[in-house]
């Protein structure tokens, strides 16, 4: 009977609603937490890293912080990256380190309860869903819930130091 109190009480605390700023990669929605977002911007050029994996499009100078670029697009092998006006880079806080992320666009900052965010399936697909919190509906729209933090952190995306 007591875990029955302890779950009641996570539930309760994990009622309250998340906020997560979607943005678009190709066709689909996705949404990021959006207390790790620092700033969107603008894609601007960017100094390329020799031997850097094809999705690290290299480093911006952001106020004296170098600051490594992602592209998503090419991470999750959506198809060739077309830079235009509505490209935006999403500069995230996580933890102790800074990193952009190049999307095709941003929508919006959204509030959803936590009823609202299904487990995400394993089917397989290009994105591995341990980087990803969730599915997330709202009215019509699906969007894919990144854990960003655990994406940028993992190894294969070469940006942290292993021991």
């Amino acid at each position: 009977m007591d875990l029955g109190v302890i779950e009641n009480h996570e539930a309760d605390t994990a009622a309250e609603p998340q906020a997560f700023l979607t943005f678009t990669l190709g066709s689909e929605e996705y949404g990021i937490d959006i207390l790790k977002v620092q700033e969107i911007r603008g894609y601007d050029s960017v100094t390329r890293i020799a031997n850097a994996p094809e999705f690290i499009k290299g480093v911006v100078n952001l106020r004296g912080i170098i600051v490594p670029i992602v592209d998503l697009r090419l991470k999750f092998d959506l198809g060739s990256a077309e830079y235009n006006e509505f490209t935006v880079v999403i500069v995230l806080n996580l933890r102790d380190r800074v990193v952009g992320i190049v999307v095709d666009g941003v929508s919006d900052v959204i509030s959803l309860p936590r009823e609202k965010i299904q487990r995400a399936p394993d089917l397989g697909s290009t994105v591995d869903t341990e980087h990803l919190l969730g599915l997330g509906t709202l009215d019509d729209r699906m969007l894919i819930l990144m854990d960003i933090e655990h994406l940028m952190n993992s190894p294969d995306m070469g940006l942290v130091e292993t021991a």
